[in-house]
């Protein structure tokens, strides 16, 4: 069966170190947002963070 098409995303196939695999289930369960969607928060906050460094 072939993978549906991704619009709005890109595949990306990475690893996480394993003690923050339990919490991000668990965040996700109970907020109810998805792991995509709290790891495009995270990764945002990252950018925000190093913004000045990329900048120069």
């Amino acid at each position: 069966m072939a993978e549906p098409k991704l619009v709005n995303r890109t595949k990306l196939i990475s690893s996480l170190d394993n003690a923050l695999v339990e919490p991000l289930n668990e965040l996700s369960k109970k907020t109810r947002v998805p792991k995509s969607r709290l790891i495009d928060e995270a990764i945002e906050d990252l950018l925000k963070k190093y913004e000045k460094r990329l900048a120069e």
